[in-house]
Formats: C-alpha cells, sequence, structure tokens
C-alpha cells in the first residue's frame, strides 16, 4: 500500500475469509488517515471452495474506488487497485496461489512410555502430551475449560523451539453461530482488540486463524481463580482485600479507556475477573463483548446485577464499566448477588448499601456513586474511581 502521507505496508492473509479495512480498533488493517471511516471496507471470500474470489463491499463515507472507478460492491480480481476515497490511500490488491498445507499430524501421542496417571495431560517421563482429544493446525486439545455465548475455551498446547509443551487457552467459536454475521463480528473484535493490547492484566495475544468456517483465538493461560470461584469457595473477604482487588482492575480499565478510541470492556463482573496464583494479580478475561466509545448502538450486553442502566440500553460509556466495579464490590464483600441490594427510587431502580454492616460507611458512599443510575454523577474515570477507593479505607 502506498500513498504520499503513508509508508509503504503490506498485510498478508494466509486464512482469513474476511477482511476489514478501516480506522477503527476491529478491522485487520488499520490505517490513521482522516478520509478514511472507521469501518471503511470489508472483503469477504465470496465461495470457501474457491478461495481466489473475493467480494468488495464499500461502508465508507468517502467511497471506495478499484482501478480509479467508484465501487460500491463488487468482485475483486488479482492486481486491482483499491483506493480508500479520492486521494485516500491505495492498496494493490493480490491473490497468491494457494500451497498445499501440510497434514495434521496424529491425535494419537508417540509417547511409549507407561505408568502415568490416568488423569495426566502429559508423561511424567518425557513430558509429551498423552491425552490430546484433536489437533486444531499446531494446537493439541487437551481438555474443554468452560463455554460462553461466543466460544468454547479450551486447554491447549503446542511445542516450543525447544520440543518441550507450551500451555495456551485456545477459544472457538460456538458451532451454532457460523452462519450468524454479528457473531463473526464480535468474535473477530475481540481477536483484534486483544491483538493491539499490552497490559499485565490482560491475557497476551497470540493467534487468531479460521479453520472450516470456524475462527479460533488463541491467547495466554493464565493460572488462577476467578472471583466468582474464589467467594463461592472462600467467603466473602474483606472489604481491604476487596479494594485491593478492584483498584487493579481499574488500572486495567484505565489503560482501556485511554486508548484512542477508548475500549469499554462491557462484562466487568466477578467470573471475568481472576486472582492469579503466583503473584495474587487481577488479570481482567473475556473480551468478546468490548466495544469502542462512539461507535453507533449495535449488541446489548446485559449482566444482572453489574450492568448499568445506559449499557441495559445498548448505548454504554466508560462510566458503564465503573458501575460494575461498584457491583463487584457487593458480592465481594457480602458474598450475596448485587441484584439483591437494589431498590426503586422514583422511574428507577439502584444499588443501595447504606446500612450494610460488612461495608465501612465511607466505601459505602463510593459504592453508591459508582453506581448512580445517570453515568454523569458517576466517577468522571477509573483512575477518580481508584483515588477514592484509596481514600475510603
Amino acid at each position: 500500500m502506498g500513498a504520499a502521507n503513508l509508508k509503504l505496508q503490506q498485510w498478508r492473509f494466509d486464512q482469513e475469509s474476511q477482511i476489514c479495512i478501516g480506522r477503527g480498533m476491529g478491522n485487520q488493517v488499520m490505517i490513521n488517515h482522516a478520509l478514511v471511516s472507521r469501518h471503511h471496507l470489508e472483503l469477504q471470500c465470496a465461495h470457501p471452495g474457491q478461495p481466489g474470489v473475493w467480494q468488495l463491499t464499500n461502508h465508507g463515507l468517502n467511497g471506495t474506488l478499484v482501478n480509479g472507478a467508484v465501487m460500491v460492491q463488487g468482485t475483486l480480481k488479482s492486481g486491482d487497485l483499491l483506493q480508500l476515497a479520492p486521494g485516500g490511500p491505495t492498496f494493490l490488491f493480490k491473490i497468491e496461489p494457494a500451497t498445499p498445507g501440510q497434514p495434521s499430524p496424529p491425535v494419537e501421542s508417540t509417547c511409549t512410555h507407561s505408568g502415568n496417571p490416568t488423569q495426566n495431560l502429559f508423561c511424567m517421563h518425557c513430558g509429551q502430551a498423552i491425552a490430546v482429544k484433536q489437533m486444531i493446525r499446531q494446537y493439541q486439545i487437551l481438555r474443554p475449560l468452560g463455554q460462553g455465548g461466543m466460544g468454547t475455551t479450551y486447554l491447549a498446547c503446542r511445542s516450543t523451539a525447544t520440543g518441550s509443551p507450551e500451555l495456551l487457552v485456545l477459544k472457538e467459536m460456538n458451532a451454532d453461530l457460523v452462519q450468524i454475521a454479528k457473531a463473526h463480528d464480535l468474535f473477530q473484535r475481540e481477536a483484534q482488540v486483544l491483538r493491539s493490547l499490552r497490559h499485565p492484566g490482560i491475557p497476551k495475544f497470540y493467534d487468531f486463524f479460521v479453520e472450516a468456517g470456524k475462527k479460533y483465538l488463541v491467547m495466554e493461560l493464565i493460572h488462577g481463580e476467578d472471583l466468582e470461584d474464589w467467594i463461592v469457595h472462600h467467603g466473602p473477604v474483606t472489604p481491604q482485600q476487596a479494594v485491593q482487588w478492584m483498584l487493579q482492575t481499574c488500572d486495567v480499565l484505565h489503560y482501556l479507556h485511554q486508548q484512542t478510541p477508548a475500549i469499554i470492556h462491557r462484562d466487568i463482573k466477578p467470573a471475568n475477573l481472576l486472582v492469579r496464583y503466583r503473584e495474587q494479580a487481577i488479570a481482567v478475561l473475556d473480551f468478546g463483548a468490548v466495544k469502542e466509545l462512539g461507535t453507533p448502538p449495535g449488541t446489548r450486553i446485559a449482566i444482572e446485577g453489574y450492568s448499568a442502566p445506559e449499557q441495559d440500553q445498548g448505548n454504554p460509556v466508560i462510566q458503564s464499566d465503573l458501575y460494575a466495579v461498584g457491583s463487584t464490590l457487593v458480592f465481594l464483600i457480602t458474598g450475596e448477588s448485587p441484584h439483591q441490594f437494589y431498590r426503586r427510587s422514583g422511574k428507577t431502580l439502584r444499588l443501595q448499601v447504606q446500612g450494610c454492616s460488612s461495608i465501612p460507611r465511607r466505601l459505602q458512599g463510593v459504592i453508591e456513586k459508582a453506581t448512580e443510575p445517570n453515568p454523569s454523577r458517576r466517577y468522571v474515570s477509573a483512575q477518580a474511581l481508584a483515588i477514592a477507593l484509596k481514600n475510603a479505607l
């Protein structure tokens, strides 16, 4: 791709059946240019069995030109020149002949050692995986970890340069969503967001690919226990401990909200906040619901007891994530669902914890401000909420 004010860049896609181009973070090709729309252009493989046939659909306000002619929708051929708006950046679209792939390794382990306990995933003698359920690309699937609305997560491993296995999390888009275009968009958005983020409280991105019509996301395996399970197994924690965990959560949210445009997580809740075993530090999980601030209303994400009113209505703001932090504090300290603390105030429901003996009075005030029904009355930022939490104890 070349343009007067841009460096020459190249993107290569070997497995993707859909490629999105624009200024927004949810695109595989992100172009920061004044003439380029947030979601400007979509390239779609027209026939999965014919990888050389691609369809173009323009979504950009300033239009797209193919070989100098305006195209709203049409078929591309290798060598076409794509220009994002008159005077905008230009791409050379090239289709390379497919090369035969290497056959997948057999699922059966080559390990011949005996004496391994039946529950072992790896041989205690040589370290090879001995409980491989299936192979997806170079990833050995060992066992399922969980299932959500968008995808099923698996414990997986791959061989490193030294030959030793590396444990990972592989997320597979649920089979019943394969034919739903919106599900593809949400799943792909999660991968694109994780690819761009670098924070110790966010799982590292490793890979994203399409195989047999399904999308897969590979990310860091974090050893720990989520806060929902923690409370179920150990009981409520002290206000001091709850605040320490939420301070770390606020640090991650501050990082997300400082992105351009700001990223709203939209799914902050105890089950998506994990305490690492070793460092006892919080990691924020599940970015399948993330949304860029300022984008048009889309899929509504509502979590009973944790979602702010404006998020339930499909109009989240960064304060929506802070609302969830306040609700999570109630669960951590009381062991009760925050839903139990909602009371009707006029035409709205609001979280009321005044008089709750297990929550210190100053912390009660912070929680109630963080969960104000009107987002303009909440803390202006995750940083401001963190300061208020520190001062409450």
